[in-house]
């Protein structure tokens, strides 16, 4: 009795302290993002010229070259991130690595691509704001379609991001929602992942590269690969479960009529 209780004790005391570390890197991810903008907003005011002059003499931060480069390179690398994660995530529900990739760290591994990857997204989308040559202000940047480049396709990105947001927050709810709720809101990061795919081909400026329309490929085979799989193994499972309970019905029929009348 001790001992169960000293180990549903130290379940909790894991689940409470994987909560509180969750909370606190969104928590640190939205405080910089705030911050951040606050800084773009505060730059764009006539006291804060002076300090913009001197930002620029020490960094060239009127380089339109290099915010370019930054938002490229956060936004290509954010994709992969969630790329590596959503592949992760999908390799670990459907058993295909089984058992080279299981226990808590795969989960916690899972977990921390998807933060990191949200990350670098955040950081392309921040430095959208700094840019000179295609400049976006605050609210393109977090509402869909009312950007004037390609709205679409930078909406359908905007729209990925918030999903998966959405599910990485639900990482550190799972208790409380329930399984099932978190199984179908985890769903929705393959619609995230199409989006953000979507939106890289169709609205990034390095898409006319070869290089990177081989990266959205090979990522994309990948992903569809992997759910094909999943749904092929959850539907194989819920057909053997359906033939066990019928066969146990079966039984169990048989059993109670070969059983010898008790009068």
């Amino acid at each position: 009795m001790s001992t169960n209780l000293s180990t549903n004790k130290s379940q909790e005391e894991s689940i409470i302290d994987r909560v509180i570390r969750g909370l606190f890197l969104i928590a640190l991810l939205l405080f910089f993002s705030a911050l951040m903008m606050a800084f773009v907003l505060i730059l764009q005011t006539p006291a804060g010229s002076s300090v913009s002059q001197a930002l620029n003499s020490l960094f060239a931060l009127d380089s339109v070259q290099m915010w370019w480069y930054v938002t490229r390179a956060a936004g290509l690398t954010g994709y992969f991130l969630l790329w590596l994660s959503m592949a992760w995530g999908l390799a670990i529900a459907n058993k295909i690595l089984h058992p080279a990739i299981e226990g808590t760290l795969t989960y916690d591994f899972h977990e921390f691509l998807s933060l990191l990857g949200i990350g670098f997204v955040l950081l392309h989308v921040i430095v959208l704001l700094f840019d000179r040559f295609l400049p976006f202000s605050v609210p393109q940047t977090l509402i869909p379609f009312i950007d004037t480049y390609r709205p679409f396709w930078v909406g359908l990105g905007i729209i990925g991001f918030y999903l998966f947001l959405l599910v990485a927050v639900t990482f550190y709810m799972r208790k409380t929602i329930g399984s099932q709720a978190f199984r179908s809101i985890h769903a929705l990061s393959l619609v995230g992942y199409l989006g953000a795919t979507l939106h890289g081909l169709f609205a990034g400026t390095d898409s006319a590269l070869w290089m990177t329309k081989l990266l959205y490929a090979l990522t994309f085979i990948v992903i569809v690969f992997l759910t094909a799989y999943w749904l092929i193994i959850v539907n194989l499972n819920k057909r053997e479960k359906a033939q066990a309970a019928a066969r146990a019905a079966m039984a169990k029929r048989q059993a109670q009529r070969l059983r010898p009348n008790s009068r």
